[in-house]
């Protein structure tokens, strides 16, 4: 189990190994690596994939010492340290996304890009703090009963995921003692808001339609106060951990984004001209896009440079090149 010490905490991660470029994902409250099993299993193919536990969550062993988002902005630019990882996208679900948001602010070099997935930049809803407030006394008094963890679960999950059994499973083996430090940086963090415009990397906003956690409206005003984002993405029918409940949709949308992200695609008015290709040339970007192309049809990542530069070569040595000098001669 790699376990390394940051900052006074034992931090636990997994680390897929693989090509870069690194894609770090954070997860959210409640949650940990094991979240993003989905889209280990989609990517870790084509990328190096690391999952980390935050404090006072999954295997990572966590004083019960106070702590806020910043402080896990910094674990996590410690784990890059110890990883040897100068720059990597990074992503996060929920809390996860609190800490992504405050890492690119804190360590702007770090950051090759943003995934954003059911977050938010703002402070938690009065109204929703004294409900978990009151759920959490009942859970740190009495422990966590049916009535409760369903709660929790249809909160995070929804009410008719398959796996949700398994987190319950988990959520009853948390130490109460660290129920608590968990929720107060929840409940206690800044809003960031009007810091949003400083993060120039690259990001895309992904939200479900059925988040009951954090309404869409927050997603929508995130996407647009970041300097460089795509269009909000929604998941529809998605709750807050839609990258579990959707994997698929998600995934797909990541895996676009990506693409663009390695081939630099131009974003905002920069893609004004891109309405102005032909039919052909847009049908043959959509066949060669892997999230565009449907069933039955060949789906091509762009650009394998390296048989395209061997097939450059072969035309090279079989056909007589002759250019001006050559002629003249």
């Amino acid at each position: 189990m790699p376990l390394h010490e940051i900052n006074g905490q034992w931090i636990h991660y997994e680390d897929t190994g693989g090509n870069l470029p690194p894609i770090v994902l954070a997860h959210g409250l409640l949650m940990d690596h094991e979240m993003f099993a989905p889209q280990i299993e989609a990517l870790a193919s084509r990328y190096r994939m690391i999952t980390w536990d935050a404090r006072c969550h999954g295997e990572t062993e966590t004083t019960d010492d106070a702590f806020t988002y910043w402080d896990l902005a910094d674990d996590l630019r410690g784990l890059l340290d110890h990883l040897g990882i100068e720059r990597a996208v990074i992503g996060g679900m929920s809390q996860g996304g609190f800490v992504a948001l405050r890492f690119a602010l804190k360590y702007p070099d770090r950051v090759r890009a943003l995934i954003l997935l059911g977050t938010q930049a703002g402070t938690e809803n009065p109204e929703k703090v004294a409900i978990y407030e009151t759920m959490l006394d009942v859970w740190e008094t009495e422990g966590l009963n049916d009535q409760l963890a369903e709660m929790i679960a249809a909160i995070i999950l929804g009410h008719e995921w398959s796996g949700r059994k398994a987190w319950i499973a988990k959520w009853r083996q948390l130490p109460r003692s660290l129920l608590r430090p968990a929720f107060n940086a929840v409940v206690g963090r800044d809003d960031i808001h009007d810091r949003l415009g400083e993060i120039k990397a690259p990001a895309v906003v992904i939200h479900g339609t059925a988040d009951a956690a954090i309404d869409i409206e927050l997603a929508q005003r995130l996407c647009s106060e970041l300097a460089n984002s795509q269009p909000l993405i929604t998941i529809e029918g998605g709750g807050h951990a839609c990258n579990l409940t959707h994997p698929k949709i998600v995934n797909l949308a990541v895996q676009r984004y990506l693409v663009d992200v390695a081939l630099g695609t131009p974003r905002g008015p920069e893609r004004r001209h891109v309405g102005r290709r032909s039919d052909v040339t847009r049908r043959l970007g959509e066949r060669r896009d892997a999230v565009r192309a449907g069933p039955g049809r060949r789906s091509l990542f762009p650009f394998d440079r390296r048989l395209a530069e061997r097939r450059r070569l072969e035309r090279r040595e079989s056909w007589p090149v002759n250019n001006h000098r050559t002629a003249r001669s």
